[in-house]
């Protein structure tokens, strides 16, 4: 069983790379297009399970190319894949813009991510064995809703990354344990519904992050200065490490530490899934099991 389950989304990625973002109703030329496969699920399941956390996904791809491609890349990365549905729509798709800084504009199609509002008897046995069970807004609500009442219901810890950012209803926010969320996100949400929640991380990139504790008192924490090649994927990887971090039984202080050391080298490669870091790229003193 693993002590990380991730309900969440998987995307064939469909990257093209340019000196700078085209204006509305403007062309540019690009310099290189690529193919790969993300989601955020997706990337936080890779991010966790190549920091040596146990991790299963809980996701759906279609029954295309893109859905065996999304599967062997799960595999290979020592994501469990049991709870990988097949449904009739085709994989969801993310058409990613990334500038000469490193930074990206992204388009997602749902399509298999948006066809499951439930889960069924065997993830809600996966989710009850789960330490950690981890979520994200690219597939509908309900099942997150669903997902995260079973987690409370086994003792687990909910985490909610809300991206694609949209108003949580009340039902989501009381089950949510921990939020992390960048600042833009925060202000979409509103006050009232972050201040619900009672642990919130703020991520601010290469500013590092914020921590509000249950007792409300707000730690920040810096990030490590990197050459930036692509932040594609960096906020999925920091959610996943946390992820694996609390898992271990980390305070938070040192949770957080891991994963921004973690999200720090991920923007040092491009791609999203192909550029998690493992344990070993990660400090000494930070990669040491808690």
């Amino acid at each position: 069983m693993s002590s990380i389950v991730v309900v969440g989304s998987a995307n064939l990625d469909l990257v093209v790379r340019a000196d700078q973002f085209p204006g509305v109703g403007e062309t540019v030329t690009g310099t290189s297009f690529g193919t790969g496969v993300g989601g955020k699920g997706l990337n936080q399941a890779v991010a966790a399970a190549r920091l040596d956390g146990q991790v299963g996904l809980l996701c759906a791809v279609g029954d295309d190319d893109a859905g065996l491609q999304i599967r062997g890349t799960l595999s290979d990365a020592g994501v469990a894949v049991s709870g990988v549905r097949v449904v009739g729509e085709p994989t969801g798709t993310a058409h990613i813009t990334v500038d000469a800084a490193g930074d990206n504009t992204i388009v997602v199609i749902p399509g298999a991510n948006g066809s499951l509002t439930s889960i069924d008897d065997d993830e809600r046995s996966m989710i009850g064995a789960a330490a950690i069970v981890l979520s994200v807004l690219e597939i509908p609500l309900a099942r997150v809703i669903a997902a995260f009442t079973a987690a409370r219901s086994a003792g687990a810890r909910t985490v909610l990354t809300p991206s694609p950012v949209q108003p949580l209803p009340d039902e989501l926010v009381r089950v949510t344990d921990l939020l992390v969320l960048n600042a833009s996100e925060g202000q979409a949400l509103g006050s009232d519904t972050t201040d619900a929640i009672g642990e919130v991380v703020v991520t601010a990139g290469a500013d590092g992050c914020d921590w509000r504790g249950p007792d409300g008192t707000i730690r920040h924490l810096p990030a490590p200065e990197v050459h930036v090649v692509d932040t594609t994927g960096a906020g999925d990887c920091f959610a996943g490490a946390l992820a694996v971090a609390l898992a271990e039984g980390r305070p938070m202080l040192a949770a957080l530490e891991f994963a921004t050391a973690a999200a720090a080298q991920s923007v040092r490669r491009s791609g999203a899934a192909a550029g998690m870091p493992t344990r070993a790229d990660l400090p000494a003193d930070v990669s040491a099991p808690g």
